[in-house]
């Protein structure tokens, strides 16, 4: 990940005197638009960092710049970060081609490489601290802080996790604090706690924490089923040892052809899933997520590995798989372990070479066609269809796969 900013930084502040500098995580939302004048308050130079991934529109970029000049910050710096999320993780993310509890495509793995942006934004003003505007009660923090850890001897200071300690309801203290200090609160963020990125968006809060049916407006990228477009959409993804390198025809770097995949998709409401999991700290999360390049990759790259991969290596890949999962889900992204599992995962794809054609009406989407020269067809013989192979060989497979609970029936019951 680039340490440069993208844009000139369009602020800076001299802090007061005696202030110490720290790097504050910042995505321009609710929690972290609180802790800039909060950290101020007690004597911090509070320099912002917002990892850009190809996420969010120019619009949106703009806005988190301008809020972070609003609130009064040292500094801001916007660093590039596609190339290192794709690498860090879209790629093994698909290779492992799992999701948490079978549901949720992992769209907050971003804060691990939002974690080494920041720390390289400190290396670069000789500071040792660490911000980030985690609630005391979420998974985020969890990965914030290992991250942190695993990297050095840093100061980690978490302010909607102190002001906990005192409050209970800390998104009404925190547009209230916002407000008596002279800064206004986006209308959506006054009812949803929303995190965008390239991967996807999560919303949480309001009636989705309460168990009830999402309102109209906890929407994002994804269009409800009025607006599908009425031209059903296929697009082609062609893949090199399970890295998707080219989108029908065109080779485009990583987090480009996610983006594009995010644009072709999201129109037609793929991707939107309401999930319920069980979170590091213990509690139930409810989120509604919307990951339309996700879920296509992950589409595609299933169907072609069910055809090259052997019977075996498609039974015990999913174990692997999950462990892995369940170590980037709880914040071991640094884990020895991690790197061990992903050895497995590159090795599983040297042959995942071909292209995939995928299609949708909306809503769902299939992988309705796969081309490759490693797909496991015998030559002669179609399943169901023809074999070369007699009868007598078929029934003596049969008899001998067979044979330990035919025994069990003829022991016991004579």
């Amino acid at each position: 990940m680039s340490s440069q900013p993208d844009s000139t930084n369009p602020q800076s502040h001299t802090p007061d005197a005696g202030s110490k500098a720290i790097v504050l995580a910042f995505s321009g939302g609710l929690d972290t638009s609180f802790c800039v004048p909060w950290l101020k308050e007690r004597g911090w130079a509070v320099h912002t960092v917002f990892a850009d991934t190809g996420g969010v529109s120019d619009e949106e970029r703009a806005f988190i710049e301008a809020r972070a000049k609003e609130l009064g910050v040292t500094s801001h710096a916007t660093v590039d970060g596609g190339s290192a999320i794709w690498n860090g993780f879209v790629k093994p993310f698909v290779w492992a081609g799992e999701a948490y509890q079978g549901q949720y495509p992992l769209l907050v793995s971003d804060r691990y490489l939002i974690v080494e942006a920041a720390l390289k934004r400190a290396a670069e003003l000789g500071t040792r601290a660490i911000a980030h505007g985690c609630t005391g009660m979420g998974n985020d923090q969890v990965r914030f802080d290992l991250t942190v850890k695993s990297l050095g001897d840093y100061e980690i200071v978490a302010p909607i996790r102190e002001i906990q300690k005192e409050h209970t309801q800390t998104r009404a203290y925190e547009q209230k604090y916002l407000e008596d200090h002279g800064f206004g609160v986006r209308a959506k963020q006054q009812s949803y706690t929303i995190n965008e990125n390239l991967l996807g968006v999560t919303m949480s809060g309001g009636e989705i924490d309460a168990w009830q049916a999402p309102r109209p407006e906890a929407r994002a990228w994804c269009k409800p089923r009025a607006e599908w477009p009425s031209k059903p959409l296929a697009v082609k993804l062609r893949f090199e040892h399970g890295e998707a390198v080219a989108l029908d025809g065109e080779k485009l770097a990583g987090h480009k052809l996610l983006q594009k995949l995010n644009h072709l998709f999201a129109p037609y409401g793929v991707g939107r899933g309401v999930y319920t999991g069980d979170t590091t700290i213990g509690l139930k999360g409810r989120i509604i997520y919307e990951a339309p390049g996700l879920i296509s990759l992950l589409t595609a790259h299933r169907a072609l590995e069910e055809a090259v991969l052997t019977k075996l290596q498609n039974r015990f890949k999913p174990e692997v798989a999950r462990k892995w999962i369940e170590l980037v889900y709880e914040g071991f992204f640094k884990d020895p372990l991690k790197t061990d599992l992903e050895a497995f995962l590159a090795s599983s794809q040297a042959k995942v070479n071909g292209t995939v054609t995928l299609e949708t009406a909306g809503g769902s989407i299939g992988a309705v066609a796969v081309e490759s020269p490693h797909i496991l067809a015998a030559k002669g013989a179609t399943y169901a269809q023809s074999a070369d192979w007699g009868v007598a060989e078929a029934e003596g497979f049969i008899k001998l796969f067979g044979m330990s609970s035919t025994l069990w029936a003829e022991v016991n019951h004579p």
